[in-house]
């Protein structure tokens, strides 16, 4: 781990830096965006990875473009550091009013947020993935008490929408090859609307259920990762092309790399 200090030497140094170093000098709000979206990229790699160096230092690169964009306002005037800490210290006492408040009885945030919301994706960044986006306006809306008891609804609802895309496939019928529908066609428009009802029912179902679809996606994605790249290495030591093997012997060694994960 690195040596400890304290925000305020932090603080310091990027008070320094904006002085004494040509580059950071030269920065601005908007040349510091794709930086900022990149360090939260690697902190979230190494959350990911449960790595305790790598998000300690990742942290830090997340905390270096805070401070900055803070003295960069400060210097304009608009606003300093201490403005952006007050403005955590007021959104968490507002968010917990049963700790620093009069209102002893615990609200969902969702539905404190509710009251002063003119409409359901007010405040939700336009570049925010659209998995995590589906998710938070499920939230917003269950909020309002738009939302189902229990994990039934989510379940059947998924079972519903299935079924209409199996539908939408079997009327539209053989243009559905293994090439895929040609994009802008009216055919692919009606079953991406159809797979876009299944995919947003399928996310509210993993909230009902206390699991966010991208954490869910994300284990998917390194199980499927895992076991596709076992296979290669099966393949390799038995001489197998997996290019030209086929899917019927590709499946074989699917089932083998499942069989030894159970056994582990």
């Amino acid at each position: 781990m690195q040596d400890k200090a304290t925000l305020e030497d932090a603080l310091a140094i990027m008070r320094d830096l904006r002085a004494r170093d040509a580059w950071d000098r030269a920065q601005t709000h908007d040349s510091l965006r794709p930086y900022l979206n990149e360090e939260m990229h690697e902190l979230d790699d190494a959350l990911r990875e449960g790595d305790d160096a790598a998000m300690c230092g990742e942290l830090g690169d997340v905390l270096l473009q805070v401070l900055f964009h803070a003295v960069i306002a400060e210097e304009r005037g608009a606003f300093g550091p201490e403005h952006v800490a007050g403005s955590l210290v007021r959104k968490m006492t507002v968010r917990h009013p049963w700790l620093y408040g009069t209102d002893k009885e615990r609200t969902p945030w969702e539905q404190m947020k509710a009251k002063s919301r003119k409409s359901l994706a007010e405040g939700l960044p336009t570049g925010l993935p659209a998995l995590h986006r589906a998710h938070r306006l499920q939230e917003r809306a269950a909020g309002v008490g738009f939302d189902w008891p229990d994990v039934a609804g989510p379940i059947a609802k998924v079972a519903e929408e299935l079924e209409e895309v199996k539908q939408q496939m079997a009327t539209d019928g053989a243009v559905f090859d293994t090439h895929g529908v040609p994009s802008g066609d009216a055919r692919h428009a009606r079953l991406e609307e159809e797979l876009g009802d299944l995919l947003f029912a399928v996310v509210n179902l993993c909230r009902k259920a206390g699991t966010h679809p991208a954490l869910a996606l994300d284990r998917a994605n390194a199980k499927f990762q895992r076991r596709f790249e076992a296979i290669e290495q099966l393949a390799a030591v038995r001489g197998i092309d997996v290019r030209t093997a086929g899917l019927e012997a590709l499946d074989t060694l699917w089932d083998e790399v499942k069989a030894g994960e159970s056994k582990a």
